[in-house]
Formats: structure tokens, C-alpha cells, sequence
């Protein structure tokens, strides 16, 4: 019935609206340019406006609609005014009014607003004065960058006019502080949208390389030479025949894919997530290679694109950015000469007109520039810039001579600006003609929900989080300082991770190519054994840190024999660390920097390295300690007894007035409650939750304790299970909480020490509820997307007196306390338990004996656990 109200102008601009849909659905799906079909919108947008426009007009009283348009402009602006409409985007419209027509103006306005809206478009609209707009504009980057994509559509023209060249005119002449005003928006919407996050699931609108970025190049343009449009500014010289390309090219890409998101989802939609990059890889028709998805090779085009308009309009921003005046006044007086032809001033390193016209064309003179920007920590000045970006930009095939060879390898002896100077030489291709493999790893992204840069992105992270452990106050900034071949470090972080999109392991494959890297660079075979050594073993410390109980000596002494000697262990440990940081935001916390330095500083006792610990005396002396303290208790005999069941491990992490604490309650435990107690450790950032009971009092105690922590919403990290005297258990769980960043409020931690108790404590051994998240639901999209393989594996040469069981699958809400379950129901016991969520996917680890105690050992029943753990895994999870 509703639909029998509206007017006649509005079911027929419906009508119009629907068809004009339809046909463009059409034409895209016929392969239209994506620029094409976006005008094609958006005069099929200007059709609906126009019959709009004079609809509202006819209605208003006391005119005809001759002289209402007289008194009217109708002005598209944003991405109307542009003309690449997407096929649901908003209709930005201002409506310029002369002064004294104010009132009939908001009649017109009303009307126009509500059959906009009536006919299914979203209208974004203004009613202004020219001299109003104008104002605005100059006092809000949002409002300039809007109305500076500005078009005449209906009225006066005159009206139109009196605001078009003005607000040209006034944007030159306070290009200064709108370009600053600009910057200062887009930094902002850069927080809200995020830069790490949308390299997986970026927004196509707003995202790093993406329209937006093209749109900076033109609003910019239009605050410093009038002009918005890319053949303009390139007719004016200010970008050039390449750079013009690339941004056309990129968005008419991006404009295709805007559409199509659109159109498949009948809505707006800029979000490209997992689930629209592995359909649309395969509605244009990506096959993948053997060691690349269809979705990866999808995205290495996208990123090709992006990175290129990042490029760009990082280089036009650079190019116009105005000159600081208390630079341009004191700078040269504080800018001195340190070679015949750089000079380091307060901020920034310049070059000769002579350098520039002679010395740009060769790399190896390039190379010592950023040796003397990294040295100096200097930026290279913009004016050095653009000639060598002019010089190398798409340049062929270079030879690496000796001076060349040289000079990279000296500049990545010093941390510096080392990581943005990489960047540099990657913007231009020129890393990928000195580092072999760095080409294929170009704009490659690894379609798994843990890594958040491509991989030569990632790559490059990695080198220049290691340098930034140059100024940490711990033993991870202490062993980084003493390497004496920082060069060697970092052009092993720099390749490790380039055999990925390959069909063989990826560290195989890496340690090829840092053979032939080796090669390229006459190392010496020594030198040459180290990288290739550090590229085929980048993950073996993170792998045994957090997979394996590092409180087996003798598996850390292999360890160290094996990665061997001092300085070689000092990198891996330093590369690792670096590897973490490299992944992402948050990804080397302190848990993880405090267990990797322990196993290093355990590891270099064993090698005589200057860091050392003696875990054995430091065993003794706790103990020592430990019989001091309960020396002449009443029930001393059972302290002493329990003491001297205490494992290693939980001697080593364990201070000696907590281990007495956790006894004493142990001590005191009644039959019918078990002890809990939770602990923040700021040290490493986790919440340390103790639970002691009797064995035979809780049958699966390690199951039911996993289900207790984990439905309280804690992330294990770890876990620890250790059997005392007299069939005492004193479990340990280091968790974070995901409610809280940081230590937990008290009042949280005691509900989760009330409810853990109360939970074994119950005859039931029901399964616990787990709470479904966002999060875990955004897992799932990802798992439906690719998902990970289940995967079972057996490990019985590791530990002398446990079975080793690794579960690698996709992490999802009670996905430990389903595994430690299935165990406990094939007769196993839990006795350590690892839990990792970092790098190439999600790995529990635990180890286990059969019900007398004793290592698996019989083939039959391996083969079983395997299959049963495997089976009832998939089962559970689909």
C-alpha cells in the first residue's frame, strides 16, 4: 500500500533506478571497464537527480520552476562529482542557493531529500551559499576534499561559477595549511581503519594503495594547482607518462572490483575479506601453481596494483609537500659537508647538482647515499629522490660490480634507517635485481590468519624490527648489540621467508637461495655456512621453544651443539625474536621474548658463551632453599618429601617464596576443595593460575582443569601438569585473558578462581560451555575459506620418557579441552602441555604416557592414537 502514496515522478524514477541496475549488471558481467561502467552509473545517477531536481522544483509555492533553478545550482561533489560511482554508493549533492532564497531553497531541499530517499538512493546533501561553501571548505579537510571533486549538474550556471573559480583560487593560495589540514584527515582515517589488518582484508576505498590513495593525489593536486584530474597535472609536468598510468591503471582494477563486490552483494560494499578474495580469484579464473592458492596468486595482482598507487602518491606528496620555514631559514646553517657531494643538514641528507647529473645512474653510488642516510640517520632529501627515482624507475637488468656488492652488504651493517631504506630500494625493483628471490616474493600474500604483511613485506619487517632491539633494556637488546656481523643477521632475516609460494618447504627452499645470495656476494664459505644455516633453521628455535619441554636438558643441549657456535646462536635467537615481531602488531610479547631468552641463555651455558646460567647449581640452591624455609615445621617430613618431587621445570619458573606459598596451601587443601590460585605476572604479561588436588579425586584431571580455565574465556598459552608425593597434582596454566589487555581487575580474577573451583569440583564431567565470540566466528569464516588441514603427528625419539603428540588444525573455541578429552578417553595422560597460535598455524603439543606411566611404544597403538585423534577431530569440527 505504501508504494500507491509515493509520487509518480518517484515509482518512475524507481523504475529507472531498477532497469538501470540491471543493464550495468549486465555490461559488467560482459567485462565493461571498470571506469566505463562507474560513468555509465553515474549518468544513469544524474538522469534519477535531474527528473528529481524538477519534480521539487514544480512543487515549489509561489515559483515557477523557471525562476526556482534560476536561484539554484545542483552541484555532484565526493566520488558523484568525480563520476566513478560504484553501483550503490551514496549521491553527494550540494545545493548553491543565492542569498536572498533561502527559504524557498529548504522547500526545494525537503522535497528533493525525501524522493531521493523514496526512490532507494542515499543522498549526502548541503544547502549553501557560494561563499558558505566556500568557507567550509577552507575550514575542514573533509568538507575541501569533497567539494573539491565538484561538477555543474542543473540551474544556474552563473551561481555554479561564482563558487567553482573562487574556491579554486582560495585553495592555491592556502595550500599551506590545507595540505597540512589533509595529511592531519587522512592520518586519521588511517587509525580508524588500520594499515596491518586491511593488508588481509583490505577496504578497497580506504586502505593503504587503494582509491583513496589516488584521491590524495587528486585533491592535493586541486589544493596546489587547481587541477584534479590526472592528465592535467600531467600535462602541467607535476606526474609523469608512468607514474600517470600506473594510477589509471590501478584504478580502473579497483574500480572493477568495487563494482563487483557491490553488485554480488546487492549493497555497498569496500571490504574485500577472505571469503570475496577466494570467490573472486575464482570467477576470474586463477588456478594457482603447486605452491600457490588461486586466492594468493588473486592477491598478488591486487597488491601489485596497490603497492604502485602507494608508491605514487607517497612520491607526488613528497613532491609538493611545502617547505618548512624554520628549515628553509636555519637549515642551511646547520648543514654540513661530509663528502665532496652530500651535505647532512638537521632532518635530511642532499646530494651536489653534480652527484645528481653524474653519480645517480649507478647503483653503487646510490648505495653509498644510504649508507650516509643510515649512517647519519637522515631521510634523503626529496629533490635526491626524484632524480634517482627518474633514473632507476622501470630500468632493466643491472650488473652487480664489486662496488656494488660492497656497498649493499655495508649497508645493512648498520641499523639506522635500515628497514625504511630497504623499502626505498624495493619501491623502485631494485632490491629484487640485487637479492635473488626477492622478485617472486613481491606483493605474496600467505593466506593464513597469523601473518599480516606479504611476504617481502614481511621480510623487510623483520630486518627493521631487529634493529629497533637495538635500544631494548634486556638481554634480547644486549645480544643484538654484540653480534659483530650485523650485516650477515640481517640479509638473513631479509631472505628467510623468500622459498614461500613454492611447493617445497619453504626453509629448503630459502636455504637454496641463500646459497646462491651467498654466492652473489663472494661470501666466505664460512659466512656462506651461517646464512644458509640460519635460513634453513629460522624456525627450529620458536619450534622448540614453544613446542617442546625446554626443561629437558638434554634437549637443549642438542639444541645448542646443533645451532652452534656463540655468535651463530646469537643471530638465531635475535632472528627469531625478529621473525615474531614481524608477523604483526603484538605478536612478540613479553611471554614469548622472556621463553625464547631462557632457552638462549640455557642454550649458551652449553656453548661457554659469556651469557650462561648453571641450571644445575641454580636447582641446588633452591632447594637449598626450599629446606631452609620448612625446616622445623610441624609436618616437615611431608614438605621435604613433596620438595623433593618437584620437577625441574617448575623449579626453574618458579620463584622459591611462590614455590612455598603454592605447597603451604597444598598443605592445607581439604579433601573436597582443591586449591586455586591466580597470579598476574607482569614479567611476561600473563595471569599464572595454579590447581592443586588429589589425583584420585578427579579422574581426567588435566581435561577437566583445560575445560574449566578455557570457558572463563583464557587463552593458554601453556600448561604444565606435575605429579608430587603422595598423588598430589599442582597443575599450571600461564593464560591471557581475553576480557582484559594487561593485568586483570582483582574482582575478575577471583570469580575465575571461584568458578574454576567450582567447576572440579563437580561429580558431572560434563563438557563446559564456551562462549562464542566475534572472533571465533571471524575464524570460522576463514576456516570455511581455506581451511587448515588436521594433521596428527607422533614424536618418540625426543624425549626419553614421554610420547610426543602434535595436533596441527584450525584453532577454534575449546579446541584444547576437546583434544586433552579425546586423550583422556584413549587411556592417556597429559603430563606437559604446549599451546601455539604464531607463524604458519595453530600446533598443540603434549607429553603423554599410557596408563602405568610408561612411554607409547607399541606401533599399533601410535598408528591408533594417530587415526582416532585425526578422525574424531574433523568429526567434531564439522
Amino acid at each position: 500500500m505504501a508504494a500507491l502514496r509515493l509520487r509518480e515522478s518517484v515509482l518512475e524514477a524507481k523504475q529507472k533506478l531498477a532497469a538501470g541496475r540491471e543493464k550495468l549488471r549486465r555490461q559488467h558481467e560482459a567485462g565493461v571497464p571498470g571506469v566505463q561502467l562507474c560513468a555509465q552509473n553515474t549518468d544513469c545517477f544524474d538522469g534519477i537527480i535531474l527528473d528529481l531536481v524538477n519534480a521539487a522544483a514544480d512543487d515549489v509555492p509561489g515559483f515557477t520552476p523557471e525562476k526556482v533553478m534560476s536561484k539554484l545550482a545542483i552541484v555532484p561533489h565526493g566520488g558523484y562529482g568525480r563520476r566513478d560511482t560504484a553501483p550503490y554508493s551514496d549521491v553527494d549533492l550540494m545545493i548553491l542557493h543565492e542569498g536572498t532564497f533561502r527559504e524557498p531553497a529548504i522547500q526545494f531541499t525537503k522535497r528533493l531529500q525525501q524522493d531521493v530517499f523514496d526512490v532507494g538512493l542515499i543522498l549526502g546533501h548541503s544547502l549553501r551559499t557560494p561563499s558558505q561553501a566556500i568557507s567550509a571548505a577552507m575550514a575542514d579537510a573533509t568538507i575541501f576534499t569533497s567539494l573539491a571533486e565538484n561538477r555543474y549538474l542543473a540551474g544556474s550556471v552563473s551561481l555554479f561559477r561564482q563558487f567553482a573559480d573562487p574556491f579554486r583560487h582560495r585553495a592555491k593560495q592556502n595550500f599551506r595549511s590545507l595540505y597540512h589540514a589533509i595529511m592531519s584527515s587522512r592520518d586519521e582515517e588511517r587509525m580508524q581503519y588500520g594499515e596491518v589488518v586491511h593488508m588481509l582484508e583490505p577496504n578497497i576505498k580506504r586502505s593503504s594503495g587503494t582509491l583513496r590513495g589516488i584521491q590524495m593525489v587528486r585533491w592535493l593536486g586541486f589544493a596546489k594547482y587547481g587541477e584534479v584530474e590526472l592528465d592535467a597535472l600531467n600535462r602541467m609536468g607535476v606526474i609523469t607518462d608512468k607514474d600517470r598510468k600506473i594510477l589509471r591503471d590501478a584504478r580502473d582494477y579497483l574500480l572493477r572490483l568495487r563494482n563487483e563486490l557491490q553488485f554480488h552483494a546487492g549493497k555497498s560494499s569496500d571490504l574485500l575479506d577472505r571469503t570475496e578474495q577466494i570467490r573472486l580469484a575464482e570467477k576470474y579464473g586463477y588456478q594457482g601453481t603447486e605452491g600457490l592458492l588461486p586466492v594468493e596468486q588473486f592477491m598478488q595482482t591486487y597488491f601489485e596494483h596497490t603497492s604502485g598507487v602507494r608508491d605514487v602518491a607517497r612520491h607526488f606528496i613528497a613532491s609538493i609537500r611545502p617547505k618548512s620555514l624554520v628549515v628553509s631559514l636555519f637549515g642551511p646553517l646547520m648543514t654540513r659537508r661530509v663528502d665532496r657531494d652530500f651535505h647532512v643538514g638537521p632532518y635530511q641528507i642532499s646530494t651536489s647538482k653534480r652527484w645528481k647529473q653524474q653519480r645517480a645512474v649507478q647503483l653503487d653510488e646510490v648505495l653509498e647515499l644510504m649508507i650516509a642516510a643510515n649512517r647519519f640517520e637522515r631521510h634523503i632529501d626529496h629533490p635526491t629522490w626524484e632524480v634517482i627515482r627518474n633514473k632507476f624507475q622501470g630500468v632493466g637488468e643491472i650488473e652487480l660490480t664489486e662496488a656494488t656488492r660492497r656497498s649493499f652488504l655495508a649497508l645493512l651493517s648498520e641499523p639506522g634507517r635500515l628497514g625504511e631504506l630497504l623499502r626505498r630500494l624495493h619501491e623502485l625493483r631494485l632490491l629484487e635485481k640485487i637479492v635473488p628471490g626477492m622478485a617472486h616474493a613481491r606483493c605474496l600474500l600467505q593466506f593464513n590468519q597469523y601473518h599480516k604483511y606479504t611476504v617481502d613485506a614481511h621480510c623487510i619487517k623483520t630486518v627493521e624490527c631487529a634493529t629497533e632491539f637495538l635500544h631494548r633494556d634486556d638481554t634480547l637488546g644486549a645480544v643484538y648489540r654484540s653480534i659483530k656481523k650485523k650485516w650477515l643477521l640481517h640479509l638473513a632475516l631479509l631472505i628467510h621467508d623468500l622459498g614461500k609460494g613454492f611447493s617445497e618447504d619453504h626453509s629448503i627452499v630459502g636455504a637454496r637461495i641463500a646459497n646462491e645470495v651467498a654466492d652473489q656476494f663472494w661470501l666466505t664459505p664460512q659466512d656462506k655456512e651461517t646464512l644458509h644455516h640460519l635460513v634453513l633453521y629460522h624456525l627450529t628455535m620458536s619450534h622448540l621453544a614453544f613446542r617442546r619441554d625446554t626443561s629437558d636438558e638434554q634437549l637443549v643441549l642438542r639444541f645448542a651443539m646443533e645451532n652452534g657456535p656463540a655468535e651463530r646462536l646469537k643471530m638465531l635467537f635475535v632472528l627469531t625474536c625478529a621473525d615474531f615481531a614481524g608477523v604483526g602488531p603484538n605478536t612478540l610479547n613479553d611471554w614469548k621474548v622472556r621463553v625464547l631468552t631462557d632457552l638462549y641463555r640455557r642454550a649458551m651455558q652449553h656453548l661457554g658463551g659469556d651469557d650462561t646460567i648453571d641450571t644445575v647449581a641454580l636447582r641446588r640452591k633452591k632447594l637449598d632453599a626450599l629446606a631452609t624455609s620448612v625446616h622445623g615445621r610441624e609436618n616437615e617430613a611431608w614438605f621435604r618429601k613433596v620438595i623433593d618431587s618437584l620437577p625441574d621445570a617448575f623449579l626453574q619458573e618458579t620463584p622459591v617464596d611462590r614455590i612455598l606459598s603454592d605447597l603451604e596451601q597444598l598443605s592445607e587443601m581439604k579433601e573436597d576443595s582443591p586449591m586455586v590460585a591466580c597470579q598476574f605476572r607482569p614479567d611476561r604479561g600473563v595471569l599464572e593460575i595454579t590447581i592443586g588436588t588429589k589425583e584420585e579425586l578427579m579422574q581426567g584431571v588435566f581435561h577437566r582443569l583445560t575445560g574449566a580455565v578455557t570457558s572463563q574465556r583464557m587463552t593458554i598459552l601453556a600448561a604444565e601438569i606435575n605429579t608430587l608425593a603422595d598423588g598430589l597434582v599442582l597443575d599450571r596454566y600461564f593464560v591471557q585473558d581475553q576480557d582484559h589487555d594487561g593485568q586483570p581487575p582483582d574482582e575478575r580474577i577471583e570469580d575465575i578462581c571461584q568458578r574454576i573451583r567450582k567447576y572440579v569440583t563437580d561429580p558431572n564431567d560434563q563438557a563446559p560451555t564456551f562462549t562464542t565470540t566475534w572472533a571465533s566466528r571471524n575464524q570460522r569464516m576463514a576456516e570455511e575459506a581455506i581451511p587448515i588441514p588436521t594433521e596428527i603427528k607422533i614424536d618418540n625419539d625426543t624425549a626419553e620418557n614421554y610420547t610426543i603428540v602434535e595436533v596441527f588444525t584450525q584453532d577454534r573455541q575449546g579446541l584444547l579441552y576437546q583434544i586433552s578429552r579425546l586423550l583422556y578417553e584413549m587411556g592417556l595422560s597429559v603430563h606437559v602441555a604446549r599451546i601455539t597460535t604464531h607463524l604458519d598455524q595453530v600446533v598443540d603439543v603434549f607429553y603423554v604416557t599410557d596408563e602405568h606411566g610408561a612411554k607409547i611404544v607399541e606401533g599399533e597403538r601410535l598408528e591408533r592414537i594417530k587415526r582416532e585423534l585425526g578422525e574424531s577431530l574433523l568429526e567434531q569440527k564439522s
